[in-house]
């Protein structure tokens, strides 16, 4: 199933341009919003896996999405997940759990947003997978961690290089925090709706120009171990999110290197789920 953030209600979609009120039709038994849904996440799958549209009551307007998880209490984000970024980044691919650090939760948007370019930085794009948990997860093995997640969907870990990378050492969370530097979207997608969730296409393009193409099977950790390794440390919680790596093709890797500049279109897109929009303006606008 796919569930938007539809006007701040939860909207059971049945095409990307229609759905149905999860609220009214559970009668008040789910919803109105997404994180109740998450707090009652196995309740919820189950209605609805036997639930029946007698039609549809919304009709999609994509200006009105937010994040398909609203309200998450923690965003993890990984990095070097992908050996071919991580050699771009000149690292080492990683043999345990890769770098882990946090997007701030005020940085998170939907998915057609228009981004402001801090004043004086170098702001990278990064197309990630991204992992939506459902039900609380604690030392929970990988074979077990498909369980515990809700559904899947696309983001973007917008990173201002300058203020990332600078010393004494990196500020790899306030880099990545800017306002709308976090956007989810267009929808959640539970993983039974993939052939194979864990082998998706993912990549981005700006203004046309394709800039990453990859496949999630690339992952060095895939969904189940980040959700192993991060579970033997942090509770995962219902609704928290995970950005689960980018895939090689950032600016700062490149030679010459290149940043997003004023005016220029975002648009990430992965496999099964759909695509989300970003358009940057400078800091004066």
């Amino acid at each position: 199933m796919r569930i938007a953030n539809h006007n701040s209600r939860a909207v059971l979609l049945t095409s990307e341009e229609a759905g149905v009120d999860i609220h009214a039709a559970s009668e008040g038994r789910f919803g109105p919003d997404l994180p109740s849904l998450y707090n009652d996440w196995e309740a919820f799958a189950a209605w609805a896996n036997g639930f029946t549209s007698p039609g549809d009551d919304v009709v999609i307007n994509r200006a009105q999405l937010g994040s398909p998880s609203p309200a998450p209490r923690q965003i993890f984000a990984i990095g070097l997940n992908y050996s071919e970024h991580a050699k771009e980044s000149g690292f080492d691919a990683p043999e345990q759990l890769p770098p882990v650090f946090t997007k701030f939760v005020s940085a998170l948007t939907g998915p057609d947003t228009t981004v402001e370019l801090p004043d004086g930085g170098n702001t990278d794009w990064e197309v990630e997978l991204v992992a939506v948990i459902g039900k609380t997860a604690s030392n929970v093995p990988a074979a077990e961690a498909w369980a515990h997640v809700a559904g899947l969907s696309v983001g973007q870990d917008l990173s201002e290089r300058i203020s990332q990378l600078r010393g004494p050492a990196p500020q790899f969370g306030l880099g990545k925090s800017f306002a709308g530097f976090a956007p989810v979207g267009p929808w959640l997608v539970t993983p039974d709706e993939f052939e194979d969730p864990d082998d998706l296409e993912l990549g981005c393009s700006l203004d046309g120009e394709e800039l990453q193409k990859g496949r999630t099977s690339d992952l060095i950790f895939s969904i189940p171990a980040l959700i192993q390794g991060l579970s033997e440390t942090v509770t995962l919680l219902p609704g928290d999110i995970i950005f689960t790596g980018t895939p090689a093709g950032v600016g700062v890797g490149r030679s010459p290197q290149r940043f997003i500049r004023p005016g220029e279109t975002l648009i990430s897109r992965i496999e099964g789920i759909g695509e989300i929009t970003q358009t940057f303006v400078s800091a004066a606008q």
